[in-house]
């Protein structure tokens, strides 16, 4: 089926002003504008034509700025619940996985939905693509960029906390193409995106561009495009957990084509997003009605990371405050940030493992936590349309079935490092493709 297909024509919009224009091939702020804002995509296709299963994510290319085709992709799956859904007395509740499920159709072998973002984005990329690919992470988006690089022969640089090295786990080696750089332990994903900063001002290295870049939220979008094909219409309440933001900045983002698309209803989804306590820099600043990020000391952020056990949600500059950002999909869609503790944390996983059979990843379970404790609070109606985004899943199943290793940092950098070490270190891991300023 993958002669189905073709590349996707789309154009580029400024969030801020509305100007249109051209992709430069990766082009991540709008031109000539002075006020920071996301772009987005708007697509030839204004009705979603969804592919054969055995596209995988591309399946949805329609609504996917991506040129070429990569093999090995898994799309998200969406199922009616059924014992999550009688025991919290919802009627119409739906669950779209991403992970490892084989009996759901979904067969992510990094277990997370943040393939769908490596595929995408290595989608968009030309196929003479210059240079080295950076990516900062905490952990899942890493292992998800690392396999699908590793399999594409794209060169990658990770930027990755050292005490998160656990989650770079892989079933089958990852290739010499990608590179691991660690910030040393007690740091936090912040300085592993301060790290990637400074490596992106050096030649020959590029900024993947996290939110900035369209690919990036348009394939976390996918999770929206499965469920509102599968279910026949936009769901009234969309729960998933958030670091950045940019998953929920994304499915508002979908559901806004499916409003245009016009067979699937107009109402808006109230995004219901949660954070892990005592992280919790969105929570503060929605409950404040701020759009900028409040205050929080260095120290104090780190210190809140070490405690909490969904890692991934730890960033302390989300695509928040900005134009286009989570601040303003929230106020136009309506919803909540929902505050979670590790032990509702562990009561949720637990919970939905009983009842649906699978197990899920920490922030997974802070979205399940947030559904509980608004169903608890009695701010759901028994037969709303509910989606529930469990963003990565079945790694204990996954891990049972197959052996794993783990990728071994090339160097871990102090958390105050010098550009010249930076340098001197980056020629030696990319020869071939890097040049130290010296030599330019």
């Amino acid at each position: 089926m993958t002669s189905d297909f073709k590349p996707t024509h789309y154009l580029l919009q400024s969030i801020k002003t509305g100007q249109q224009f051209s992709d430069q091939g990766w082009t991540l702020d709008a031109p000539n504008e002075k006020e920071p804002t996301l772009i987005r995509t708007v697509y030839e296709e204004v009705q979603l034509i969804v592919k054969d299963a055995s596209m995988g994510i591309f399946r949805f290319d329609d609504w996917l700025p991506v040129g070429r085709y990569l093999q090995g992709s898994s799309a998200p799956a969406t199922y009616k619940s059924e014992g999550m859904a009688k025991h919290l007395g919802l009627e119409n509740l739906y669950v779209t996985f991403s992970g490892y499920w084989p009996e759901k159709g979904v067969t992510m072998r990094t277990c997370s939905f943040k393939e769908t973002e490596a595929y995408t984005v290595c989608g968009r990329m030309g196929e003479n693509q210059k240079g080295v690919l950076v990516v900062a992470s905490a952990g899942n988006t890493a292992r998800a960029f690392a396999r699908v690089c590793s399999d594409n022969n794209v060169p990658l640089l990770l930027c990755v906390p050292e005490d998160n090295l656990d989650a770079l786990w892989f079933d089958e080696p990852i290739n010499d193409n990608v590179r691991l750089v660690c910030t040393r332990s007690g740091s936090d994903y912040f300085d592993a995106i301060h790290l990637s900063n400074k490596i992106c001002s050096l030649p020959d290295f590029y900024a993947e561009g996290g939110a900035r870049n369209v690919a990036r939220r348009d394939g976390m979008g996918t999770t929206v495009l499965s469920a509102v094909t599968h279910i026949g219409r936009i769901p009234d309440l969309y729960f998933q957990a958030v670091g950045s933001g940019t998953g929920a900045v994304a499915a508002w983002e979908a559901v806004d084509r499916f409003i245009v698309d016009g067979r699937f209803g107009r109402n808006k989804m109230k995004l219901m997003v949660s954070q892990n306590a005592p992280f919790l820099a969105i929570y503060h600043a929605w409950k404040a009605d701020s759009r900028d990020m409040l205050p929080l000391k260095d120290d104090d952020a780190r210190k809140q990371v070490e405690e909490i056990k969904a890692k991934v949600l730890s960033n302390r500059w989300p695509a928040y405050p900005i134009a286009g950002g989570l601040y303003d999909c929230m106020k136009d869609a309506g919803g909540d940030v929902i505050s979670v503790t590790n032990e509702e944390l562990d009561e949720a996983a637990a919970l939905f493992e009983k009842l649906e059979g699978n197990d899920v990843h920490p922030a997974a379970a802070v979205a399940t936590a947030s559904l509980i404790k608004s169903v608890n609070e009695g701010a759901i109606e028994k037969d709303a349309v509910v989606m529930l985004n469990i963003t990565g899943g079945g790694e204990k199943r996954f891990k049972s079935e197959h052996e794993v290793s783990y990728l071994k940092p090339n160097h871990v950098f102090d958390i105050q490092v010098t550009m010249a070490e930076i340098e001197e270190v980056l020629s030696g891991l990319f020869q071939n493709a890097v040049k130290s300023k010296a030599q330019l």
